[in-house]
């Protein structure tokens, strides 16, 4: 018997987001879409194939399979993850978005591991809005803050280890012997007498047995792949331009689509003349569009993107600005600071009676400004609605957040959730901006394409954004005010420590806001701040309202919270004539071994204090923790004609267990690459008049190859389970880079990009 699922059994909560628009409320609904009734097994590769699971409950008809596990959630149960052809080909479906950081092959690493898989035979597939593929902790779909192999790790394991039993079980009932006298090897079940069967052999009789609830898994020192320097499975393919990306969607009939946006953030259209833009050849219709945080667009839509883009040249358009705030870099860096000598909030409320008494001092005020994620592929998203309402619609494109913009394009469409099926496509990077939490590209894609069908066409829209689209395009990294007062002695102790912090809360007004804000206090502005040293810190923080979209940015706030933290330790070690690395290790004490593991591994592989560097060059040092992982710098730089040149950097790296080190080894790379970029001169984003006044890689400065400075990486050894990756590389390059330039030329660096002037 085939049964549906039933819509009305969600819980009133998700009637409440499409009843009132409320974000937010998308979150609590997730644990319910992941408990939604599902069979156990589907054949979903052609005859033979074995498929340990299912396919979304919100997609497609279920039926009751006899291999369902009592108990059981979605996410572990090995079929809508497991897929084994006959020619004994496992193909692994990634429960996160593949966008550089290495999932793609990391995830199938850990469940091949537990399944005993011929790795040369291991596959992948992104997965979708299907609930099994949600977080296990978190219960939505997500990728972000370096969560994938630190919560799915065990989860990737035990899916590897129920797969391995039920093939042992099938080969067990065709020799007619006990399963527990049977093991496997390399994509084989080997058993008495020198028998042995192929995983593609035992796939069909595989699919009628049940599912274990309960499994053993390795011993780490019986490990044959995870832990070992592996090779990408997407690398061919990336590397020989290959790859598809969201941006290269093409559907029968397709047509793509480009917004002007308003040059002024929620600006409204004034007039609107688009007769050239119509005249265009290509051009199947301009059409007037909502655009995110309520501001008014135009869509041109054409059959490919070049005349999508001559059509957009050619508008008329004006604009009005009268009843939006005009921001201004200056003026609001000015604002900043009158805030930050003002009583706010309080994070830390330590008591800092002493600062006054204290023989030395430091007061510093650090700003930093807003940067934009600029991937190398622009924001872009394909809808494909059905002919009816009732067939729903079908997207595609790379996001970090697939449930969440699912349910945003039901809302726009006038879709149940259920009817909306996500299809996620590989990313050319994002750094958190494929992850907004209001979904801004993909219900603008939305709003096109809806009005697309109601101006009478019915093909598939492809929504692109240019360069200048999408570092014009709002949701940068916040700009920050940080101001400091210190006391200490003349041995390096700090007596008190008073210190505000001035930006716009990344969180607020999204569905993170009730479990990130507390007291006023975006917890993602506050992080890095203080640990790990024991410090007697008042820390007041103000979040102002302004005009920017703004957003997570690789770290998040640690990208300003390491810098400020890491260059005055710096300096109070210099202040007391310390060593800076034994100043830190002091610090640390007995309660962070992490730390100083990481640190000690990066000093000694780099040869601090123990070689002599050339003239003209300075050890700089740093160290952070993000996302529960250490990362800790040793570099060299020097300074040629007034330009910080960053030589050499040496990483320490402590993500308790290692289960691919060439993956963290390109993580940790490509994160200090974008942290230097935060360094160099033009690498910041600024407004006038309320106009972002850069436009790409022309005006918004990246890091060149020449740029790239040598970086070893080096990992602490750990049996522990792993912690993230994508991230924690990126806060301590910054702050180790300007220690080395102040040990050089004695000025100290409050601001980024630098200025040494």
């Amino acid at each position: 018997m085939l049964t549906t699922f039933n819509p009305a059994e969600l819980p009133r909560a998700l009637q409440h987001i499409l009843d009132r628009d409320e974000a937010a409320a998308a979150i609590a609904v997730a644990p319910a879409l992941a408990q939604i009734p599902r069979r156990s097994f589907l054949k979903i590769a052609g005859a033979g194939s074995l498929a340990l699971g299912v396919f979304p409950a919100m997609a497609q008809a279920q039926a009751p399979g006899k291999g369902e596990a009592a108990g059981l959630k979605p996410t572990e149960q090995p079929a809508s993850f497991v897929e084994i052809s006959p020619n004994g080909e496992v193909t692994v479906a990634i429960n996160r978005l593949e966008f550089g950081q290495g999932v793609h092959t990391a995830l199938p690493l850990v469940l091949a591991e537990e399944l005993d898989a011929d790795w040369s035979k291991v596959r992948a597939r992104l997965g979708g809005n299907d609930a099994a593929y949600a977080d296990p902790r978190y219960g939505i779909q997500m990728t972000g803050g370096s969560t994938a192999l630190k919560h799915s790790y065990t989860q990737y394991r035990e899916l590897g280890a129920r797969a391995r039993a039920m093939l042992v079980a099938a080969a067990a009932a065709q020799w007619k012997v006990d399963a527990a006298t049977l093991r496997t090897r390399e994509g084989f079940v080997l058993g008495p007498n020198g028998k042995k069967l192929s995983y593609g052999e035992l796939a069909q009789a595989a699919m009628a047995q049940p599912v274990p609830a309960t499994v053993v898994l390795k011993n780490p020192k019986d490990f044959r792949l995870i832990g070992k320097p592996t090779g990408r499975i997407d690398a061919r393919a990336k590397s020989s331009g290959q790859q598809s990306f969201g941006i290269d969607m093409h559907l029968p009939g397709q047509l793509t689509a480009v917004i002007a946006h308003p040059p002024v953030f929620k600006a409204q259209l004034a007039s609107l003349d688009d007769a050239a833009a119509r005249a265009v050849p290509g051009v199947k219709a301009v059409l007037r569009v909502p655009v995110d945080g309520g501001g008014e667009g135009v869509a041109v839509i054409a059959t490919g993107y070049w005349p999508a883009r001559k059509g957009r040249e050619a508008l008329k358009a004006q604009w009005n600005t009268d009843a939006v705030e005009k921001v201004d870099s200056e003026r609001q860096l000015a604002q900043y600071r009158e805030l930050a000598a003002q009583p706010g909030a309080r994070h830390f409320d330590a008591d800092i009676s002493a600062l006054d008494k204290a023989p030395r001092h430091i007061e510093a005020e650090f700003s930093f400004p807003y940067l934009a994620h600029a991937p190398m592929e622009p924001l872009n998203c394909t809808v494909q609605m059905g002919e009816t309402g009732e067939a729903g619609a079908d997207l595609y494109l790379g996001t970090q957040f697939a449930g969440v913009d699912g349910m945003a394009a039901a809302r726009v469409l006038g879709l149940k959730p259920e009817q909306v099926r996500v299809h996620v496509q590989m990313a050319g990077g994002g750094f958190g901006r494929r992850g907004v939490g209001t979904s801004d590209y993909v219900v603008e894609a939305c709003q096109v394409a809806l009005a697309a069908r109601r101006a009478g066409l019915s093909a598939p829209v492809r929504m692109v954004w240019s360069r200048e689209d999408d570092i014009k395009g709002g949701y940068y990294r916040p700009m920050h005010l940080h101001r400091a007062k210190i006391g200490f002695d003349e041995r390096g102790k700090v007596l008190a420590w008073d210190h505000a912090i001035v930006g716009q809360s990344i969180t607020a007004g999204t569905m993170f806001e009730g479990g990130m804000i507390k007291n006023g206090i975006d917890a993602t502005a506050v992080e890095g701040m203080r640990e790990p040293y024991p410090l007697p810190m008042r820390l007041t923080v103000h979040h102002p309202k302004v005009n920017v979209p703004v957003l997570w940015w690789r770290s998040v706030g640690s990208t300003h919270t390491a810098f400020v933290m890491e260059t005055l330790i710096d300096e109070i070690a210099r202040s007391s004539r310390q060593d800076p690395v034994a100043y830190r290790m002091q610090m640390f004490g007995d309660k962070h071994p992490r730390h100083r593991l990481a640190l000690q591994l990066a000093v000694d592989k780099s040869g601090y204090g123990k070689r002599q560097l050339r003239a003209g060059r300075a050890w700089g040092v740093a160290v952070h923790e993000s996302f529960d992982t250490v990362v800790a710098y040793v570099v060299e730089a020097s300074v040629k004609d007034g330009r910080p040149v960053l030589h050499k950097a040496t990483a320490g790296v402590h993500c308790n267990l290692a289960v691919n080190p060439r993956t963290i080894e390109a993580q940790v790379q490509g994160a200090a690459l974008m942290g230097l970029s935060m360094c160099l001169p033009g690498a910041a984003i600024t407004l006038k008049d309320g106009v972002v006044e850069q436009s790409n890689f022309g005006d918004f400065a990246v890091p060149r190859i020449t740029d790239m400075p040598e970086i070893a990486v080096h990992v602490v050894p750990s049996a522990e389970p792993p912690t993230g990756m994508g991230e924690p590389g990126l806060p301590p390059l910054a702050p180790a880079f300007a220690n080395a330039v102040a040990q050089l030329t004695g000025k100290l660096v409050r601001k980024l990009p630098f200025d040494l002037a």
